[in-house]
């Protein structure tokens, strides 16, 4: 692994911030997506970030993609702004190298192979669990990078009204309104959003207008006790926008309608005191319809169904985790439909967590039979062992890999159905504390990609362009996390040294920076508070031109007023840098935005 200078300096101001840590304990957070079972982030054996409610609140952030840029291992990159198109990164894999789950099921398009994670209003979101490195053994498909599991809002004990009124930069406005609540057994939420921006001109060579956005979202999310042993709990995100952007191929006002709809219903049935059986059926709906001049051109759909069987049993001191997951996509396209528009694929895995004294353990295993590309069989292995002091080391190794999308396989004139899986091995070695006030991480993970997908020219002589399987990527890294309290200040920072190469060349892949840096610091003052963020990246690779590296800085600050109204203000890109995230793309100056709340979760 090559050497950071930017690794000392980080290691000696996460040793200076802890030498100012207060003698008080972190709030204990339970997760559910590393393992597919409920345990604590100090219990898990691979690196897992929680974002909260509250923090997304406090951060002042207004697109998913914001808040997703500040986690570890993370690059974001937009094709301009609000409702561009917006690709993520993690650990230096592919953009359709991490799986989505919303509410636990299956999210984003089958046609494209990724997530439009700009389509998913950040109002409805209530919490989000990241999981950096593979996670085939437990999910299958996509989980190279990581695993995303967003859940829509959530309904507690009480009735708790909630609004969200804002107003920005680029005739921007939203609205958020809310109600939530339970009876003790039961408990429901039911939230309605609406943005709109004007925008700006996200690429001044090519229509020079501005490119706006607008989004309507609806979720309704409950649960309950049913009897002593069944819990049953449903949802439904529906979310609906229009965007503006500028293609580079046409000189009219270029558009898209999208829609993104997830819905679940999960019965959780204890049969006794040692094993619990759970059935989720859930439905995903992508589809966006393209216009010029607000003329209808085409449009394209994934409709995926997902059934999932789990089973928790405790046998002796272990745990053991088994089920099975069903999925049947079925895609669309106007003009020459697909050659092939549907396939299931079908997987049985399981888990087992020994209770060892000495360490703990976790072993992985799934196998999956797709009909379009025959089977894939991965699995994991990971360890952790408690040092003393509230310490902890992990070392964790794993198998993942990647369906090819519809499109790599029967998009017509351009698919290649003899395409297989792109698989991956990753090997991953974590160091962590959560002492007092502070907690902090270090995780080395290296990885590398086989037969990736690569788009390339197969002949000259009709200028005819395929996917195929040439490309194999390796991938060296290091996160660098803390998190502290300090003379009234919450204070964190994040640092990501990655080196994503293609494994042939030796190039650097394609809108990979070598280094990320996030710092925030928030502080209550009585009925005020304050806060400051910093993002800032290095220089990468891109086409046609490369992208120069940038840092952009974020202020926020805010009053509590009377009855659970707050009033916020958030400046981004207060020095008004100008950047790119990909090339020819325009990124926002300073910008303003300011929300009245009142209630929340």
């Amino acid at each position: 692994m090559k050497t950071y200078p930017l690794a000392g300096i980080a290691g000696v101001l996460l040793y200076t911030v802890s030498l100012f840590a207060a003698a008080q304990d972190n709030p204990i957070t339970v997760v559910v997506t590393a393992s597919r079972s409920a345990e604590t982030v100090d219990e898990t054996l691979v690196p897992v970030t929680v974002i909260t409610r509250e923090a997304i609140e406090r951060g002042g952030a207004t697109t998913l993609s914001e808040v997703l840029s500040t986690v570890p291992g993370v690059v974001i990159t937009r094709n301009g702004g609000a409702g561009q198109q917006a690709s993520l990164f993690l650990r230096g894999t592919e953009s359709d190298h991490v799986l989505v789950l919303i509410d636990g099921v299956k999210a984003g398009s089958a046609t494209l192979g990724a997530m439009p994670f700009q389509h998913i209003p950040l109002d409805q979101v209530d919490r989000i669990e990241i999981v950096r490195g593979p996670r085939s053994s437990l999910y299958g498909s996509e989980a190279i990078g990581g695993v995303i599991q967003i859940f829509t809002r959530r309904g507690g004990d009480e009735l708790q009204p909630s609004l969200s009124i804002g107003a920005g930069s680029h005739e921007t406005g939203k609205i958020d309104a809310g109600i939530s609540g339970g009876s003790g057994t039961a408990w429901y939420s039911m939230h309605a959003s609406a943005f709109s921006t004007a925008g700006f001109d996200v690429r001044r060579d090519t229509e020079p207008d501005d490119d706006g956005y607008e989004n309507t979202a609806l979720s309704v999310r409950s649960g309950g006790q049913v009897s002593e042993r069944l819990e049953v709990d449903a949802s439904l995100l529906n979310s609906s926008g229009d965007t503006e952007y500028d293609n580079s191929f046409s000189d009219g006002a270029d558009s898209a309608k999208t829609l993104n709809r997830v819905g679940h219903l999960r019965g959780i049935f204890t049969v006794n005191d040692r094993w619990t059986t759970s059935l989720l059926a859930g439905k995903a709906v992508d589809e966006a319809e393209q216009y010029l001049d607000r003329v209808f051109q085409s449009v394209i759909e994934t409709d995926r169904d997902q059934l999932t069987w789990q089973n928790d049993i405790a046998v002796g001191n272990a745990d053991l985790i088994f089920g099975v997951d069903h999925i049947s996509e079925v895609v669309y396209r106007t003009g020459d439909n697909y050659v092939v528009d549907s396939r299931d694929n079908t997987g049985i895995f399981t888990s087992v967590h020994p209770g060892f004294s000495a360490m703990d353990l976790e072993v992985s295993l799934r196998h999956d039979d797709n009909e379009q590309f025959g089977s894939e069989t991965t699995g994991s292995v990971a360890m952790g062992w408690d040092l003393g002091d509230r310490r902890r080391a992990t070392l964790s190794w794993g198998e993942a890999f990647k369906a090819p999308s519809f499109n790599e396989l029967y998009w017509p004139g351009f698919g290649n159905p003899d395409l297989v899986a792109e698989s991956a091995r990753s090997l991953d070695v974590g160091l962590s504390g959560n002492r007092d006030n502070f907690r902090w991480s270090v995780n080395l993970f290296s990885t590398r990609v086989e037969n990736l997908i690569s788009t390339v020219l197969v002949d000259p002589e009709t200028f005819t362009y395929s996917p195929v399987n040439i490309d194999e990527a390796e991938i060296e890294g290091l996160e660098l996390t803390g998190d502290v309290k300090a003379g009234g200040w919450n204070l964190s920072g994040v640092l990501t040294l990655q080196d994503p190469r293609d494994a042939r060349s030796g190039d650097r892949l394609r809108r990979r920076p070598q280094w990320i840096v996030n710092l925030a610091a928030d502080r209550d003052f009585g009925r005020w508070f304050v806060g400051a963020s910093v993002l800032s990246q290095g220089k990468s690779r891109d086409n046609p031109d490369d992208l120069d590296g940038f840092t952009v800085a974020d202020l926020r600050a805010g009053v509590k007023l009377r009855r659970q109204w707050t009033l916020g203000i958030e400046i981004n890109n207060v020095f008004d840098e100008e950047f790119e995230t990909a090339s020819t793309y325009n990124q926002d100056g300073t910008n303003v935005m300011a929300t009245l709340r009142y209630g929340g979760e």
